[in-house]
């Protein structure tokens, strides 16, 4: 069996350019500790807050890498020892051992990426139907399933804040709030339209058909960052809570809907007991919408995402789901395809958020080159 290279403190850059280099992290974070001890750290609780996140991720980061080297060095151990025996069960599960530690590897590296000034936040996710009723809203309530089963393999937690049902099947439009590590780095490159091709179930002349539906992601703002709202600027409405029913919603006459007038950014809350609850929730919202607007100045490509979410239809897509008369998805920025629709469905994302988190950190060097 041949022996796979062993890390070195060389080879341990997670990814190249210095976004994650080994020696320099390590010393980095002796750096945060000792910050950490400073009786006076807590003067300034909004730096404070920043140095803790900052030694979080990247006591994280360094910790992944040891556990990746101590299982890299109990598996080649045991394939030794299987090949000595000729036991080929055994090495058939070495060889497993190997793959998965080959999976983590290339996930930590990814994640070394996420260096974004709020990609280690948890994200506020919307999904719109398009126009077409309800296929588009059929095609929405996938969606949903989609990125609750994505969340959910990755150990997150999904909340619903807003949800309006589709007449006959699927959603209108959801809010979500979905609560894990890195939650809005990893989500936020799946923001713009998604298109569907397939055989509609709901047509009994069996046609072929094409739907539309719109995602949008933005990070949940902490207490750190601070957002200047003018309560003058903003409309607040209440309206009864509606939706498809089920578990996800509280039937209650108090959900609550902002709208920051300046900018035209709504957004709505229906999921508290109370209007106390939702309107609290909803300015939260609010502030990270707003934030997210502010981070858009300084990157075009979030703009350009801004604009998709204005024409949910042929000219904004960022992803094309064919399931008849063939199975593919095509990632339509970074060209990423697989024919494993199902997969894809069932949650199986990584590939196209690792391949358009890399396109955009290139992107981003080759800017400031």
């Amino acid at each position: 069996m041949s022996r796979p290279p062993r890390l070195t403190s060389s080879s341990r850059s997670t990814c190249s350019g210095g976004v994650f280099d080994w020696e320099p992290a390590l010393r980095k974070l002796d750096e945060l500790n000792a910050r950490v001890e400073d009786p006076t750290l807590w003067d300034d609780a909004a730096a404070a807050q920043a140095l803790m996140r900052e030694r979080t991720r990247l006591a994280s980061q360094v910790d992944a890498v040891r556990s990746l080297e101590r299982d890299l060095a109990d598996a080649i151990g045991y394939a030794e020892m299987a090949d000595e025996e000729g036991d080929e069960a055994s090495l058939e599960e070495a060889r497993g051992q190997l793959k998965e530690l080959k999976e983590r590897a290339g996930r930590a590296e990814l994640e070394a990426l996420l260096s974004g000034e709020a990609d280690g936040n948890d994200a506020f996710m919307e999904i719109n139907s398009g126009a077409g009723g309800t296929e588009s809203n059929d095609w929405a309530g996938m969606l949903l399933r989609m990125y609750t089963r994505w969340a959910q393999q990755h150990g997150m937690s999904v909340e619903y804040l807003e949800e309006t049902g589709g007449e006959q099947a699927g959603i209108k439009s959801v809010t979500l709030q979905i609560k894990g590590p890195n939650a809005y780095g990893w989500l936020k490159s799946e923001g713009g339209v998604h298109r569907l091709v397939r055989i509609s179930p709901f047509d009994a002349a069996a046609k072929r058909h094409t739907s539309f539906a719109s995602v949008w992601v933005y990070p949940v703002v902490d207490d750190a960052i601070e957002i200047e709202i003018n309560p003058a600027d903003v409309r607040t409405d209440t309206y009864r809570a509606s939706g498809a029913g089920g578990q996800h919603i509280n039937k209650t006459d108090s959900a609550v809907r902002l709208t920051h007038i300046p900018t035209g950014i709504a957004v709505a809350c229906q999921m508290g007991r109370s209007q106390h609850q939702n309107r609290e929730e909803a300015w939260k919202m609010l502030r990270a919408r707003l934030y997210e607007a502010e981070l858009q100045k300084r990157d075009a490509e979030r703009a350009a995402l801004e604009d998709q979410k204005t024409d949910i239809g042929w000219g904004h897509q960022i992803r094309s789901y064919v399931l008849q008369p063939y199975q593919m998805v095509k990632d339509l920025r970074t060209d990423v395809e697989t024919s494993d629709t199902q997969g894809v469905l069932d949650g199986d994302l990584d590939a196209f958020m690792g391949a358009a988190l890399a396109q955009r950190v290139g992107a981003t060097r080759g800017s400031s080159a």
